[in-house]
């Protein structure tokens, strides 16, 4: 394939042609894509389309939602519930699964979805984004909510767009990780980076430190050994980035490296996470993983955690293989109670308080 020259159209035929003889799950990642340049086109105008701005009502998961949460959740619903590929769709936006409507034909595919991811930034013009997962149901009838609660090893596609300077969208059908841009004169998300690949060591992590006092003791010894650089055990420094939109901490580690820390924490004991495990940990996982990356939720990967509700809520730790190996390590032996504390640089050099464990 020809990179700058391969259509997403024909990208699908040449990667599904042994597995997708009727044309459904291409058919469906089309109308996904048909969503994205319309979801691309409102951000472009920003305030000049009047789509800035919250409105008055909350979503299942109690945030306010912004105008454009809603736009672009109707969006996807009007692009991918009429084609036929469809058995049914879960949304951020919505409580309970959407339905097909009876006038149209019901497909083999499930699609979950975050219509807009870090919406929050919408109002500050900073990258935000659409991630997505789709999953085979593989019965006659309609599906119901357990037919969702598949484990993430289940996906047969996965992608999400941001939307930039560039709109890009970044997608997996499980023979690796590939980037299209969209380009905008044409109107065709078009081949711009084939079988991207994440390097297995990083010097740039990302992650809230507003909520380091809530952290669990290994993400903190994490944290606090990337921070002291050269003069701790790491023996080299990092740098840390945080944009506050997922998908835009995401891609700049698929285009470059680093590790995303959204770990649990005792800020809401209730929740064992921030991120949603069907349409957020899921998607991403397997496009991380695909890229040969690791993702985990602290203590195993996320793609093998058993799916309970619809809005799951799942810690999140992901990007370069040898840093989240490290940080799966720290949780084992703190559970264990084998952890060793952070130690400050004003001791390293002293062999009675120096932890040797790197």
């Amino acid at each position: 394939m020809q990179l700058g020259r391969t259509t997403l159209s024909k990208f699908l035929i040449e990667q599904l042609h042994e597995v997708d003889d009727n044309g459904q799950l291409a058919g469906l990642l089309v109308d996904v894509a048909a969503a994205m340049k319309s979801i691309a086109a409102m951000t472009a105008k920003g305030a000049l389309g009047g789509f800035h701005g919250a409105i008055e009502t909350t979503n299942v998961q109690g945030e306010v939602q912004k105008k454009l949460d809603v736009l672009s959740n109707d969006a996807l619903i009007d692009a991918c519930e009429w084609g036929g590929t469809l058995a049914g769709m879960i949304s951020e936006e919505n409580e309970d699964p959407i339905r097909i409507p009876s006038e149209f034909k019901r497909g083999r595919y499930l699609l979950n979805f975050d219509p807009l991811d870090g919406s929050s930034n919408i109002d500050v013009n900073v990258s935000v984004g659409t991630i997505f997962s789709v999953l085979l149901h593989d019965k006659d009838s309609e599906p119901t909510i357990d037919d969702f609660l598949q484990v993430g090893r289940r996906q047969v596609a996965a992608g999400y767009a941001i939307y930039g300077p560039a709109t890009m969208l970044v997608l997996t059908v499980g023979k690796g990780t590939h980037a299209f841009t969209l380009d905008r004169e044409i109107g065709n998300f078009i081949l711009t980076h084939e079988n991207l690949r994440i390097p297995v060591d990083t010097g740039e992590f990302a992650i809230n430190t507003s909520n380091e006092r809530f952290w669990e003791p290994p993400v903190s010894r994490y944290v606090e050994e990337c921070k002291a650089g050269k003069t701790g055990i790491r023996g080299r420094d990092f740098n840390m980035r945080w944009i506050a939109s997922m998908v835009a901490d995401v891609h700049r580690i698929l285009m470059r490296g680093g590790v995303f820390l959204y770990p649990r924490d005792t800020k809401d004991p209730k929740k064992p996470g921030r991120l949603r495990l069907l349409y957020e940990a899921n998607p991403v996982s397997f496009i991380i993983e695909q890229a040969g990356g690791a993702s985990s939720h602290g203590r195993g990967p996320i793609l093998d955690l058993p799916a309970e509700s619809p809005h799951q809520r799942v810690a999140v730790i992901f990007g370069s293989k040898n840093e989240v190996e490290r940080i799966e390590r720290y949780h084992a032996e703190f559970d264990s109670g084998v952890d060793q504390p952070y130690i400050s640089p004003l001791f390293s050099n002293r062999s009675l308080y120096r932890s040797e464990a790197i």
